[in-house]
């Protein structure tokens, strides 16, 4: 009806406590405030503080919503973001994130008018309170639909069929068309030190048999069998929201004072010829492996940029230490490392970049693909990570560095070969291609609007409950 599309609708979101998740949400929430919706985004200080300004116009419908990070012992003091932390440490995140529930549950109660709360993964606790307040829930998955499919539906989540690690090393039955997804023995031993007594799985499980809406970052043109799975086995509205391609760099943004001198170098190079590496905020790679990773990198005897991020990898040691000895000297005339921060868009969209060697983070992917930029798959053993490889190494879109099942162990040939199939070598020739043509997918801004239109279509008109009139 009518008056349904025409209301403000008042919608609380609460994303978790990882960048990878706080722009996504923040990238709905502003398409929400743009078609007159109000938003309450809310996070913790820090996380609030680190997100980019608004556009002027967004500022009277989004409300930033601080709630203090209770401490629990084992949390680093000021640590808010997954980011911050070592991965072992991210379980005492979890349990002061579920402590949210008492401020978030106050800030509800004096919000009645809230009618919808958009949510992540991690709070468990929210359903019983939601459904005390009368309000509806959409889980909105940050990950492609493939890896919300390969999960399953909630009883395989909760019935203990999937316990030990081995039991996510195979295809599962009810992905009913060719696929390789699945995740090494490694990354899902990994991934275990991540979770806490309530783990990843129970927590997605009972969100997903709690909402009224499953939202994902996708789209049908990308994933449609998987998309058919998600409608069989959930018996629940399944709705893309499109990619969110990240909006294009412009010239007038100076935001980072080193990318002219960056540019410099990239616009002395030959086009595509240069690899990109970066490994995300949070992928941790032991010393033994940082090696053999230079190690290939050199051996490819290609030009790149290396963003090496300048946390310790290992507590109480900088990756600094950890660079092979004698390595930026022996690559300094065709090799750039980067410590900290680099402008990723910026980057993967000059010319002169052929080839992004990624930890397949699914915001990284997007950001290349978006560009065209071909694959060089090695995927960090947390998250979905190892799920996002199998399935751009299945859409030929980019290679996937050979490891150990076992171990995740690899060797530098190995990554020096991939590197070159990627890059320069004639077998790779229809990974170029086949990358360069994701463009109209992952760089359509128009297409993933679509998809947020029929999001923002999808809440409006959902049917109301008895108490809500127009």
């Amino acid at each position: 009806m009518d008056c349904h599309r025409k209301r403000q609708i008042h919608i609380v979101v609460f994303p978790w406590l990882a960048y990878g998740h706080i722009m996504p949400f923040l990238q709905v929430s502003k398409f929400l405030a743009q078609k007159g919706h109000h938003i309450y985004y809310i996070s913790t200080p820090k996380n609030i503080s680190r997100l980019p300004k608004l556009p002027p116009q967004l500022c009277s419908n989004i409300t930033f919503i601080p709630l203090l990070l209770p401490q629990v012992h084992g949390l680093p003091p000021g640590a808010e973001s997954t980011s911050e932390l070592p991965i072992h440490k991210v379980p005492y995140l979890k349990k002061a994130y579920d402590k949210l529930e008492t401020q978030l549950t106050e800030f509800l109660k004096k919000s009645s008018q809230v009618k919808w709360i958009i949510h992540d993964f991690t709070p468990h606790w929210l359903p019983p309170v939601a459904t005390q307040l009368g309000i509806n829930l959409v889980y909105f998955c940050i990950f492609c639909a493939s890896t919300i499919a390969f999960l399953g539906p909630p009883s395989a989540l909760f019935d203990g069929s999937r316990q030990r690690p081995e039991d996510f090393t195979v295809v599962p039955v009810w992905m009913d068309y060719p696929n390789n997804l699945a995740f090494k023995l490694h990354e899902m031993v990994s991934h275990q030190e991540c979770m806490d007594s309530v783990s990843d799985f129970e927590r997605t499980g009972t969100v997903l048999l709690s909402c009224k809406i499953l939202a994902l970052r996708s789209c049908f043109e990308l994933e449609s069998d998987a998309f058919r799975v998600l409608s069989k086995i959930h018996q629940k509205p399944i709705v893309p929201l499109g990619l969110l391609p990240p909006s294009p760099p412009s010239n007038e943004d100076k935001g980072d004072e080193n990318w002219e001198a960056l540019k410099k170098w990239l616009d002395s190079k030959q086009e595509k010829s240069v690899f990109y590496v970066a490994l995300g905020s949070e992928v941790s790679l032991s010393q033994e492996f940082m090696y053999e990773l230079a190690f290939g990198i050199e051996k490819s005897g290609l030009p790149f940029i290396w963003v090496v991020r300048n946390r310790p990898l290992v507590e109480g040691q900088l990756v600094q230490d950890i660079m092979p000895p004698g390595f930026e000297e022996r690559v300094s005339d065709r090799g750039l490392i980067i410590r900290g921060w680099a402008p990723q868009l910026r980057v993967l969209a000059n010319s002169s970049i052929g080839g992004f060697l990624t930890h397949c983070g699914w915001s990284s992917v997007i950001e290349a693909l978006g560009f065209g930029q071909p694959l060089i798959l090695f995927p960090g053993a947390s998250s979905d990570l190892g799920l996002v490889a199998r399935l751009m190494h299945g859409k030929k879109v980019g290679l996937e560095i050979e490891r150990n099942d076992l171990d995740g162990s690899f060797t530098s040939d190995l990554v020096a070969m991939s590197i070159k199939r990627v890059m320069v070598d004639p077998e790779g020739e229809h990974l170029r291609a086949n990358a360069y043509a994701m463009k109209e997918i992952f760089g359509n801004v128009e297409l993933s609007n679509r998809y947020l239109d029929e999001f923002t279509r999808a809440i409006e008109e959902f049917p109301p409950s008895n108490d809500d009139v127009c």
